[in-house]
């Protein structure tokens, strides 16, 4: 991408040149009635072209910027609930010994599973 950049940068500079190199006149802008600008062509386009472009690109590199801050606390964000906070060891410890002694055993019924598994529904063909 950067090369197709700097090739349209290139022929823009060369189409200047040669625009310049055919137009070195002077031209009269009147700005008001008592005001008139004498200054040559090529000037007055380049002048023109830059008055177009720095407001535009100044927009665009602002909106970039925001976009960037954005997205990268969106990442923070999700990186943060993606990860699970650790639980303390000291803690964990007692309430698992204290849940093992409270729920008491029968012998003859049998152990249910941890997970346990629905059997999907039917499809119909």
């Amino acid at each position: 991408m950067q090369i197709v950049r700097t090739i349209g940068w290139v022929l823009l500079l060369f189409s200047l040149l040669a625009f310049s190199f055919f137009n070195w006149k002077p031209v009269e802008v009147q700005i008001w009635s008592n005001l008139v600008l004498e200054t040559k062509l090529p000037a007055l386009v380049v002048v023109s072209f830059l008055l177009g472009l720095v407001p535009m690109w100044l927009v665009h590199r602002a909106s970039k910027w925001r976009a960037t801050r954005r997205i990268n606390a969106l990442e923070t964000a999700t990186n943060r609930l993606a990860t699970p906070a650790p639980a303390p060891a000291a803690a964990a410890a007692p309430a698992s010994a204290a849940a093992a002694t409270t729920a008491p055993s029968s012998p003859d019924l049998p152990p249910e599973p941890a997970n346990p598994v629905e059997p999907e529904p039917s499809k119909p063909a």
